[in-house]
């Protein structure tokens, strides 16, 4: 199960710490920024490559202390196709690496939206009759439960068929937060 590996991990590394990959290109050395445009131009290949050489070098850095890093798939998805090929690769360099890899995209919707949201990242496509396919393949996902227990079952159905996780968003720390997230409620409770 997902939460026994990740106990195991902490415990391995005696380390609760989660290092969060959250690529902007602004933050990628000029050294590896410069190899990538050479080799891929100036464009959003160039920068995807360039990130993913960059998270490379951050999960060597610290794959041997921290238990599972966690990519923020906003930081991906803004440079488009080929920076989701720059998660995937992430996802597959970390767990080879021994880590965890918790996709944090924070997703929601009801139906067959939510089923497909889970079956990209923690189980799998169906590709043609019973032959089916992992996309992603992460360890968890951040999930976000507004819009109520049917918006999130798809996910725990996959978390037990795939031995999965996820994180379920409850509060949240933005200033802003409390405008709704502390509502009180008629029984007297929040949000």
């Amino acid at each position: 199960m997902f939460i026994d590996n990740l106990i195991d991990n902490i415990k391995q590394k005696n380390n609760p710490t989660v290092a969060g990959l959250d690529p902007k290109i602004e933050y990628v050395p000029a050294f590896i920024k410069e190899k990538a445009f050479n080799d891929h131009g100036k464009n959003l290949l160039g920068v995807s490559r360039a990130i993913l050489q960059f998270n490379k070098m951050i999960i060597d850095a610290i794959y041997d202390i921290v238990p599972a890093v966690k990519p923020q798939l906003a930081y991906y998805e803004m440079y488009g196709l080929d920076g989701m090929q720059a998660f995937d690769e992430t996802v597959k360099y970390a767990k080879q690496k021994g880590l965890i890899v918790i996709a944090d995209g924070k997703r929601n919707d009801i139906g067959t939206t939510a089923e497909a949201y889970s079956a990209a990242y923690l189980g799998t496509a169906q590709l043609e009759g019973d032959l089916r396919t992992s996309a992603f393949d992460a360890d968890a996902l951040t999930v976000n439960p507004y819009l109520g227990y049917d918006g999130i079952k798809p996910f725990t159905d996959d978390c037990m068929k795939y031995g999965k996780g996820i994180f379920v968003l409850v509060k949240t720390s933005n200033k802003s937060s409390g405008q709704l997230q502390d509502i009180i409620t008629q029984d007297g409770m929040t949000v």
